[in-house]
């Protein structure tokens, strides 16, 4: 891939909406077009616990997406996020002294390494990992050319995850909300049933739960119903 062809790459996917995890796809397609390897890995950092965590993979890792995690400093991953620096291990990766085997990944038994930092604003927000099977001299264009890609998709990446987070935490205040206002119809609900057939709160409850489970209909469903039904008679 010629440096014209790459810029334009890294243009077109920084303009682009995708979302966090197509960024990340894309990210490890550039790397490996870039270097050749036999394996990439991305991590991101979490602010609230300060940890580096697996968030994508070229080779199959579901176990570990999410939940594969080291802290800050921990491991060559750790060292680059802390240092904001590039580490080259071109054989014997293994035998680095900062070097720390995870459980679960062939990728820490491959003899080549290049750690990149992932930059947003001057900023670490994460790590992009290449590996080789076999030796290999990582050439000045090759670091240069990871280096490029991780400085310029980072904002793009912190971006697309900024996003991400803004549209859970929408669906979280939702969801909230949608439970708030179910625990308002059940509380009026029971007044309905207390007052009509004379249940204790406790009673009036157990009897909504108990009709919500035979008839297999969620409890708001049935306490709209019986709020109707008394609006109607009225």
């Amino acid at each position: 891939m010629s440096d014209v062809v790459l810029l334009h790459r890294v243009s077109s996917i920084v303009s682009s909406d995708r979302t966090l995890d197509e960024m990340l796809g894309e990210l490890i397609g550039l790397a490996a077009q870039v270097t050749g390897c036999d394996a990439c890995l991305v991590y991101l950092l979490e602010e609230a616990n300060g940890e580096i965590v697996l968030r994508a993979s070229q080779l199959p890792h579901a176990a570990e997406l999410g939940t594969l995690a080291m802290k800050m400093g921990e491991g060559v991953t750790g060292w680059v996020a802390e240092h904001n620096s590039v580490v080259v291990l071109s054989s014997r990766a293994g035998e680095d002294p900062r070097f720390k085997r995870l459980p679960g990944l062939v990728e820490d038994t491959y003899e080549a390494f290049l750690s990149v930092p992932l930059v947003s604003s001057g900023k670490v927000i994460g790590v992009i990992n290449v590996h080789h099977k076999e030796p290999h001299a990582h050439t000045p264009e090759e670091i240069a050319l990871l280096t490029f890609i991780g400085e310029q998709m980072g904002g793009a990446i912190a971006k697309s995850r900024l996003a991400e987070q803004n549209e859970r935490l929408r669906e979280e205040t939702l969801e909230m909300k949608r439970q708030l206002e179910t625990r308002k119809l059940v509380e009026r609900a029971k007044g309905i049933l207390q007052s009509r057939y004379g249940l204790t709160e406790e009673d009036a409850y157990l009897r909504l739960r108990n009709e919500s489970r035979r008839l297999r209909r969620p409890m708001r469903d049935l306490a709209e119903a019986i709020i109707l039904a008394e609006d109607l008679s009225r």
